[in-house]
């Protein structure tokens, strides 16, 4: 198949790129979808829920959009393999991965919520690690590529119920960073780090204190667009321009 505008390893600024997105259902995936799709990029979309996904790339299609979709559970290697080895099938290269897919059920740890630690964890962590993992050596083998992470405010803070997520975001800013330090030259490295955002993420919290208290937090909350719109201004620089690090938050809030 042919790689189509913007082939070369550099991808210049403007340039049609591939970008894989995780959690690409809802909330800032979903938003990040609709929102690089209207730049002209070439979409490969993952999660779990493939109903939403289907309807997502249909609506994105309808409105002179290119997105495939696939099911994608990032805990799982040789899914998301399989899902980066579905971007190249399709467009024939991987430009952009987003690492987006991720869980937070907030409790106080004295709850002992044990299963739900290791699922952010697994999601969290491993997710993240497993789309490095199998992006990576396609990116390098091309001679250029562009990861972007998407952490929290919470990689540079911790608070009260939020000690195990805090904990993945940290993990998820520290993997970045190496990760920039260790692909000089060919690789862009992004981490985003949201605020308080419009999402679904405290919809599965099983702590009934730590739900009740989320609502009160959230409730100056940024559009998921807004995070989009970061996303895709780290994604349009040239290739010589690495945006490392963003942090969005709302600005009536001071969380």
């Amino acid at each position: 198949m042919g790689t189509g505008a913007g082939s070369g390893p550099g991808n210049t600024a403007g340039a049609a790129k591939v970008v894989a997105i995780t959690g690409a259902s809802s909330g800032i995936g979903e938003a990040t979808a609709r929102r690089l799709a209207a730049d002209g990029h070439r979409l490969v979309l993952g999660a779990r829920r493939t109903g939403r996904l289907d309807a997502l790339a249909q609506e994105i299609t309808a409105a002179g959009g290119t997105a495939v979709h696939r099911g994608l559970d990032v805990t799982d290697a040789d899914d998301v393999r399989a899902f980066i080895a579905f971007a190249r099938e399709r467009y024939g290269r991987l430009d952009v991965l987003v690492n987006n897919a991720g869980v937070m059920p907030l409790a106080p740890l004295e709850a002992l919520r044990t299963d739900e630690w290791d699922r952010m964890i697994d999601v969290n962590v491993r997710g993240v690690l497993h789309g490095i993992a199998a992006a990576l050596p396609m990116m390098r083998a091309r001679g250029g590529g562009h990861i972007v992470n998407i952490a929290s405010v919470g990689a540079y803070e911790v608070s009260p119920t939020a000690a195990v997520y805090c904990a993945t975001k940290f993990a998820v800013r520290a993997i970045s960073e190496g990760l920039r330090q260790e692909s000089a030259g060919d690789i862009r490295v992004t981490l985003v780090s949201p605020g308080v955002t419009e999402s679904e993420l405290a919809d599965g919290m099983g702590d009934p204190a730590a739900r009740e208290a989320m609502k009160a937090y959230r409730a100056v909350a940024l559009p998921a667009s807004a995070i989009a719109g970061a996303i895709a201004y780290a994604v349009a620089q040239p290739a010589e321009v690495d945006v490392n690090e963003i942090v969005v938050r709302p600005a009536a809030s001071a969380q």
